[in-house]
């Protein structure tokens, strides 16, 4: 399969949403031959398309599909004739990464996506030379902001057996760290893991819900924090505003720079939320999970690089991954934050930007016991080549969870195995 650089956004924008979207009466399904949707480099991969109307395989009709590098560098479309409700199409990759194929029709369209030798990925560019020296000197400005945690009791809500507040401590960068803590009542000095549980992108409260996780296993201290530093618990259309207005555009704020990237505050949040659980007197001294899920899989990662005292990750669907994922000839994930100039070449100026805001730095500095990592294979919005990316970078014991028909969602299974990694590390902490 020959692919040159040629409109690589045009097919992840078109892609949209990765759910199968089927018109009423009418299903488009698509697969591998191989059922866990791996293959070697070179191997050709056969997917078969399923068209089904009203629930039966449809007479007639065609279909037309892509072939795409995980998003980037599409072939030209392919028309396909059904026959008994089914077509097949023929595909291959010449270098690890992801055969993605998109299957439409005027009415329904769905998407699979066969992976080659994904764990051979590596980083696009390599750790900047100065990523550490920049990284020490944010962390030291932080250090010299007195802690100050202002912590206000909360009940409605709130399990029994549980004592929760809104936590607000004060940061470098302007905005504080903005959560819920909840512990158990009468835990005693030094008995208890810590999960920091950090949020995917956009613009809410803190969840309350989380303060449940500090009655887990024999109990935790559980902290949830919003992303921006706001204030908890206004009304939806508190929330609503900010997201229409001053953050509307977060995600590419001050891309050009790295000392005016948004992301660089929200990480000194991150680590000033981990000062103030470890400095809680009920801390066993040894466990802190950081987890989360796409944007908080970012911050899951971003944890892990740069706070030794982070014992485990789960990060679901990572964002964050591999911005430069242009200097390879591949797609990079959420947030897109290395827009193209006016020649279509990758800005110069955010793509160096964004280096030192890159999850797989950030898994190379890793130095945690572990690392529980989720990925889908119709992902557009954190592509799985960008993610395997990040994840082969970690040094540390790991584990991918991979939902082959998915998109950019943590599935129940997801989920499910992201909470058992989790409480699994606090379990074999304990035995420690």
């Amino acid at each position: 399969m020959k692919f040159t650089l040629f409109s690589a956004l045009c097919l992840f924008f078109s892609l949209g949403l990765q759910a199968q979207t089927p018109a009423p009466g009418l299903t488009l399904k698509a697969s591998t031959d191989h059922p866990d949707a791996l293959y070697k480099v070179g191997e050709t991969a056969t997917f078969t398309i399923e068209a089904l109307q009203d629930g039966k395989p449809l007479a007639e009709g065609k279909v037309v599909c892509v072939l795409s590098k995980d998003g980037v560098q599409p072939q030209p479309p392919q028309t396909l004739a059904l026959k008994d409700g089914k077509a097949t199409l023929i595909g291959k990759l010449d270098e690890p990464g992801f055969l993605l194929m998109r299957v439409t029709s005027d009415k329904a369209s769905a998407m699979a996506a066969a992976g080659y030798d994904p764990l051979l990925l590596k980083p696009s560019m390599p750790v900047p030379g100065d990523f550490d020296a920049f990284w020490a000197a944010q962390k030291a400005a932080l250090a010299q902001v007195p802690l100050k945690p202002t912590l206000t009791s909360v009940t409605a809500g709130v399990p029994k057996g549980v004592e929760a507040f809104d936590v607000q401590i004060e940061c470098a960068g302007g905005k504080p760290v903005s959560g819920y803590f909840g512990r158990p009542v009468g835990a005693k000095p030094k008995s208890l893991p810590a999960i920091l549980h950090v949020h995917g992108a956009g613009v809410r409260s803190s969840n309350l819900g989380a303060v449940s996780w500090a009655l887990n296993e024999g109990g935790m201290l559980s902290m949830d924090i919003n992303a921006h530093g706001l204030p908890n618990g206004k009304p939806k259309e508190f929330y609503d505003a900010l997201a229409a207005g001053e953050l509307k555009d977060y995600r590419i704020e001050g891309v050009k720079d790295r000392e005016k990237i948004y992301f660089k505050g929200m990480f000194l949040r991150l680590i000033r939320a981990i000062d103030f659980l470890t400095a809680q007197p009920e801390w066993d001294g040894k466990t802190l999970i950081v987890y989360g899920a796409s944007q908080g899989g970012f911050q899951a990662f971003a944890a892990a690089g740069l706070d030794s005292r982070v014992s485990f990750i789960c990060a679901g669907v990572p964002a964050g991954c591999d911005h430069t994922g242009s200097q390879a000839n591949r797609i990079s994930g959420w947030p897109k934050i290395v827009p193209n100039d006016a020649s279509g070449k990758p800005d110069a100026e955010a793509l160096q930007a964004s280096r030192y805001f890159d999850n797989v730095n950030f898994a190379i500095r890793a130095k945690c016991q572990g690392a529980a990592v989720t990925v889908g294979f119709i992902d557009t919005t954190c592509p799985p080549t960008s993610v395997y990316a990040a994840y082969n970078a970690l040094t540390i014991p790991k584990e991918m969870h991979a939902d082959i028909l998915s998109g950019h969602t943590s599935t129940p299974a997801a989920s499910k195995f992201m909470q058992a990694a989790a409480l699994k590390h606090v379990r074999e902490s304990k035995g420690k």
